[in-house]
């Protein structure tokens, strides 16, 4: 397509920089040292996560009273602004005024 536009000195149909059919963008040398930092970034990141600060024993269970203190302040958090529990008794003792069918 690019070839035949360029051959027959055809126009690219629309906006050049957009859609389909655009106009390819030339690579600069600053775009090939950008993508090149980045992946020594990249290259760098990949070489520290493939060693762990801690191996697997140490990691298995090592936070839990952290996180466990953690779950009881959230719980009683919750607790806290849940309301006090009512009961109907409580509601409707102003109706036993009076219990004549009681014996």
């Amino acid at each position: 397509m690019f070839l035949t536009t360029v051959l027959l000195r055809k126009r690219i149909p629309g906006k050049q920089w957009i859609g389909k059919y655009r106009r390819p963008r030339v690579v600069t040398v600053t775009m090939k040292q950008a993508m090149i930092r980045r992946l020594e970034i990249e290259a760098e990141n990949e070489y520290w996560l493939s060693r762990p600060y801690l191996t697997r024993e140490q990691e298995y269970k090592h936070n839990t009273e952290g996180r466990r203190a953690k779950w009881e302040a959230f719980k009683s958090l919750v607790k806290a602004r849940f309301p006090e529990h009512k009961y109907i008794s409580d509601h409707l003792n102003h109706l036993n005024v009076s219990k004549k069918w009681t014996f």
